[in-house]
């Protein structure tokens, strides 16, 4: 705490007033996976999209195609969530995948031939990663097999599907408002958020890392 207060001394007290309430209520208690999303401006949407409903982590499997942020689009969210990015091997879906269950994540896969649950009854209890796929093909064979579970969006159209990012952005309001109105202990812990403010704070600030580091030996020293 006592290097986030002299960093807090390093910016403006509306940033300092906007970290403290936008990080009160960030969540790692649901999180989204994106298969193969090869049109930029859908993966930044739900990029954008994340840091809309609070969501601050982003898993990216980038099997076949490359993430890449389209900045007039994304409008600066990459600055604020967490990127992680899986295109190593010959099978970062599996590697992701694997990330998320030891991290205790239950994962999800989104499709609209669900035949089970909706977004309105999926149970919320136990961390959730959510996957959305390709724009054409939707989420892979193998990942499908993979996953604990899968829910849909209720349509009610001839169309049978949504647009990626626009099913990712209904997916999390929907779910975003339904932890709302639980008991469930879906916010960041005190550490989690002063952690995250700190890499904020570096992230405005120019020199950012070596300003924190010297803030530290300073501490350190006086300890």
């Amino acid at each position: 705490m006592a290097v986030l207060a002299e960093m807090y001394n390093l910016i403006t007290p509306n940033k300092r007033i906007m970290f403290d309430r936008i990080a009160a209520d960030r969540t790692k208690h649901l999180t989204v996976v994106l298969e193969n999303v090869y049109q930029d401006h859908n993966a930044s949407a739900i990029l954008r999209s994340c840091d809309c409903f609070g969501i601050q982590d982003l898993y990216v499997i980038e099997k076949n195609f490359r993430y890449e942020v389209k900045r007039d689009i994304a409008l600066g969210a990459g600055r604020w969530v967490d990127l992680h990015q899986y295109n190593e091997g010959n099978s970062p879906d599996v590697e992701c995948i694997k990330d998320l269950k030891k991290k205790g994540y239950r994962i999800v896969a989104t499709s609209p031939h669900s035949q089970y649950r909706t977004i309105h009854d999926l149970e919320l209890e136990k961390p959730i990663a959510l996957i959305f796929g390709t724009e054409r093909r939707g989420i892979s064979v193998e990942l499908l097999e993979s996953a604990d579970e899968h829910v849909k969006i209720p349509m009610y159209g001839f169309t049978e599907s949504l647009n990626v990012s626009v099913a990712a952005a209904i997916t999390l309001e929907v779910i975003r408002e339904r932890l709302e109105r639980t008991h469930i202990n879906w916010r960041l812990s005190e550490s989690e958020q002063t952690a995250l403010k700190l890499k904020w704070s570096r992230s405005i600030l120019r020199g950012g890392e070596e300003l924190e580091e010297k803030i530290r030996e300073r501490i350190f020293q006086k300890e």
